[in-house]
């Protein structure tokens, strides 16, 4: 579990991080984002085969697990083929949490390397009209 928050994602630069998941367990990074408007956005691929992969929200820490909001439903993807790359708008502050799911896989561990990015929406202000 790493918790992140939108300022860690934006001091990343452009480095990979790299996250072990042992056979049958998985790993999660939370990132805590208080301000509407942001689109949180990643790319990751695995070695060895493939990993699954689900994005989810919730309003709190304590809000109970029944109460997390499915973002992006868990999907296995061939990433280690090619890379995979998606993105999720910030609607309400809260903890979005992606997950990289490898409970399928009995005996291989997984490598996954991913980059995240966080992009602030450009607000026009009319500053530039003559």
């Amino acid at each position: 579990k790493l918790p992140l928050t939108v300022e860690e994602i934006l001091n990343f630069g452009e480095s990979n991080r790299e996250l072990f998941i042992k056979s049958s367990t998985y790993s999660i990074i939370p990132i805590t984002v208080t301000e509407m408007g942001l689109t949180i956005s990643w790319i990751f691929s695995s070695d060895p085969k493939s990993i699954s992969f689900s994005v989810v929200y919730q309003e709190s820490e304590d809000a109970p697990l029944d109460q997390c909001k499915v973002l992006i439903p868990m999907t296995r993807c061939n990433s280690h083929k090619e890379t995979i790359r998606g993105q999720v708008k910030v609607r309400n502050s809260g903890i979005y949490t992606l997950i990289f799911d490898n409970t399928f896989s009995r005996f291989i561990s997984k490598r996954v390397f991913y980059h995240l990015a966080v992009e602030r929406p450009v607000i026009y202000d009319g500053s530039d009209f003559p």
